[in-house]
């Protein structure tokens, strides 16, 4: 009985992590502009991988490999943020205008098929 709930929460870590990369990967290519993309991306991703780690953890027990993988974890916790940020703020100080919460707004409200008024 134990090890069949253990099987069901690999499986659910592993496919809801999963879940969440292809989320992030739609989420890259809806996304309206630069910052709301990669902040698509960078979120999910880590979800994601974060699910993916724990459920590999959960199906190899408790040994090195369980280690390497929290190893592994721990440096995407301190890498993809960081990168993230550097990323969009490189990209801020190139010159790259983030849109004003109005125009984000509007371009919400606007369906692709519409014309807009001025």
């Amino acid at each position: 009985m134990m090890e069949m709930a253990r099987e069901m929460a690999v499986w659910f870590c592993i496919v809801s992590g999963s879940v969440f990369s292809v989320i992030g990967g739609v989420g890259m290519i809806r996304m309206p502009d630069f910052y709301t993309r990669s902040h698509a991306a960078s979120v999910t991703d880590t979800l994601g991988a974060t699910l993916i780690l724990v459920g590999l953890g959960l199906h190899s027990g408790l040994n090195l490999v369980t280690v390497k993988l929290a190893i592994v974890l721990f440096l995407l916790y301190v890498t993809s943020p960081t990168a993230a940020h550097a990323l969009v703020k490189a990209a801020y100080s190139h010159g790259l205008d983030a849109p004003d919460v109005e125009d984000a707004k509007n371009a919400s409200e606007l369906s692709p098929d519409s014309e807009e008024v001025a």
